[in-house]
């Protein structure tokens, strides 16, 4: 049975969080060997989801039956409770794992298979980032034109909340929210606050069902993507805070 080393991670200095460095192991050294020779910074919920499904392929349990719990997969995948969650919160975004209010976690697919539904959702996706490129790349523009000092630091203080809350994917949606919100806001230009927020219950809810679908969210590289146009505002580089926007928004798309 396969199942990842360890859990661990490491704190930098200026950052939440860092990437996880670890590496799945095997029985045989043959096969740790070919792993490590692939060492990836893949996150450890992702290895755990790519573990857990192997053994579903490979007929460890059936179309409808239940999985242990999280004290008994924890353990032998080598990961905590946390992680195990997330990974099973994964594969029920890929319609392989369904959980049932009180009774558990069962088989729903035995690969994963992206039905009709996923995909209105990612083609609603990809239709709210272009919506939000119309206006928030102007907003970045405009914003780092016009701000204002007290403007400037409420976009600080909601980058700073938006990078505490990297735990709880609702959460951190709506700080990321209330993070853009106020650089439209700086823009100055009343007739994008509104568009911004007559749109937000919609893109809410995009955002929301995109990072269910990647099963990961709250990355360092992404904080730093909002940090870089924040820079780019305070230093009152529009070309610049524009060009981040537009950037940032593209790598949000859906394949």
């Amino acid at each position: 049975m396969r199942f990842l080393r360890s859990e661990s991670r490491s704190f930098g200095a200026g950052s939440g969080r860092t990437g996880i460095d670890s590496i799945p192991t095997c029985q045989t050294s043959s096969e740790v060997e070919d792993l490590m020779a692939q060492v990836t910074r893949t996150p450890l919920a992702e290895q755990a989801a790519d573990l857990l499904l192997e053994r579903i392929r490979a007929g460890e349990w059936t179309l409808g039956s239940k999985l242990p719990g999280e004290n008994t997969l924890a353990p032998q995948l080598g990961v905590g409770r946390s992680t195990v969650r997330e990974a099973i919160r994964r594969l029920a975004g890929q319609g392989v794992l369904a959980t049932r209010q009180g009774a558990g976690v069962f088989v729903a697919a035995l690969d994963v298979v992206e039905d009709w539904g996923t995909t209105l959702r990612k083609v609603d996706i990809n239709a709210v980032i272009e919506a939000r490129i119309a206006i928030e790349v102007e907003a970045a523009a405009l914003a780092a034109d016009r701000h204002s000092p007290a403007e400037l630091n409420a976009i600080r203080n909601a980058a700073d909340e938006r990078d505490a809350q990297r735990d709880d994917l609702v959460m951190h949606v709506d700080a990321d929210i209330a993070f853009h919100r106020t650089i439209v806001t700086a823009a100055h230009n009343p007739i994008l606050v509104d568009l911004f927020d007559s749109f937000t219950p919609r893109s809410r809810q995009a955002m929301i069902d995109l990072l269910r679908l990647r099963g990961e969210f709250g990355s360092d590289a992404d904080q730093h993507a909002h940090t870089r146009i924040l820079v780019a505002i305070a230093e009152r580089d529009g070309h610049a805070a524009s060009a981040l926007a537009r950037q940032h928004l593209l790598t949000l798309r859906m394949d």
